[in-house]
C-alpha cells in the first residue's frame, strides 16, 4: 500500500510523499521512480527487506524507526550533489534536537549523527549522471533514524543507539519525517540564498571532535591527526605533523 498524502500539516510545500508498507529499500525504490519524477519526493517504508548503508553494508532497522529517501533533481554538479549530505546532516540534527537535548547530539563526518557517542542516524547518497552534460540527472538522499529502538550491531566502534533508549521523547516515523522534510527544505533555502559556506558553517558548529585528534580510516591506510575543518568541497582536513592532509573519503574514529 502507498499513500501520497503528507503525514501532517508540517509538510513542506513543493515536496511529495510516498509511504510504503514494505519495499526492498527506499533507495532502490527512489532509483526506480527517479526517471519519471516531476517534484522532489520523499519515500518512506514501514519495512525494508534489503536495505544497504555506506559501502554496501547491510542497514539494520526495526519497527518504529525511520527509513526514508528523498529523491529529486537539484540541477547541480556531482560535487554539489555530494555537498548535500551536509544539508541532510544539519536537518537531521535539528529534527532530533526537538525531541532530546541538543547538547547530546553531534555530527560525525561524513554521514552520521551521534547521540551520547552512539550512532542514532545515518545518511546515504546516490546520484546518476549522463554523458550529455555536467549535471546529475537525479539525486537520492537516504536516511535511517533509530527512533524507537537500536538494532544489535557489533560491527562498529559507534554502537547504535535510539532516541527513545537515550531518554528522548517518543515520536513516530511519519511525524518525524514531516519534521525532517521541513528542516531539509529550510536547508535547501539556505543553500539557494547563501551558498554552501553557510551550510558548512552550520555543520561545523555541530561537528564531533572538531579540534581534537581523530583517526581517518581509508580503504588503504589510517591517518591520525587533529580534525581542523571540512573544506568547501566537503573534504575532511586533518593536521598531521604540522601539515594539512586532505581526505575525500574515509571512516572516522575517535
Amino acid at each position: 500500500m502507498s499513500s501520497d498524502v503528507p503525514a501532517s500539516g508540517l509538510w513542506p510545500e513543493g515536496y511529495d510523499l510516498v509511504v510504503l508498507d514494505e519495499v526492498d529499500s527506499t533507495m532502490a525504490e527512489a532509483r526506480r521512480r527517479a526517471p519519471d519524477l516531476t517534484r522532489p519526493t520523499w519515500i518512506m517504508a514501514r519495512e525494508q527487506t534489503n536495505a544497504k548503508g555506506r559501502r554496501g553494508r547491510t542497514w539494520l532497522g526495526g519497527n518504529g524507526n525511520l527509513a526514508a529517501t528523498l529523491v529529486y533533481k537539484p540541477w547541480c554538479t556531482p560535487a554539489q550533489a555530494a555537498a548535500r549530505s551536509f544539508m541532510a546532516a544539519n536537518a537531521l540534527f535539528e529534527s532530533l534536537a526537538l525531541y532530546i537535548d541538543r547538547d547530546l547530539l553531534a555530527l560525525k563526518w561524513p554521514n552520521d549523527v551521534l547521540l551520547n557517542n552512539g550512532k542514532v542516524a545515518g545518511i546515504l547518497l546516490e546520484s546518476a549522471s549522463s554523458a550529455e552534460g555536467p549535471l546529475v540527472d537525479w539525486l537520492s538522499i537516504g536516511v535511517g533514524v533509530n527512533l524507537a529502538r537500536a538494532p544489535h550491531d557489533t560491527r562498529t566502534e559507534f554502537p547504535p543507539v535510539s532516541l527513545a533508549g537515550e531518554g528522548g521523547e517518543t515520536v513516530g516515523p511519519e511525524t518525524f519525517l514531516a519534521v525532517l522534510a521541513g528542516h531539509f527544505a529550510t536547508q535547501e533555502g539556505k543553500l539557494e540564498a547563501m551558498g554552501f559556506p553557510r551550510i558548512r558553517e552550520d555543520w561545523l558548529e555541530k561537528a564531533a571532535r572538531l579540534g581534537e585528534i581523530v583517526t581517518a580510516r581509508t580503504s588503504t591506510r589510517e591517518i591520525t591527526g587533529v580534525f581542523e575543518t571540512v573544506d568547501m568541497a566537503g573534504n575532511l582536513i586533518l593536521r598531521v605533523e604540522g601539515r594539512e592532509v586532505l581526505i575525500p573519503a574515509a571512516d572516522v574514529y575517535f
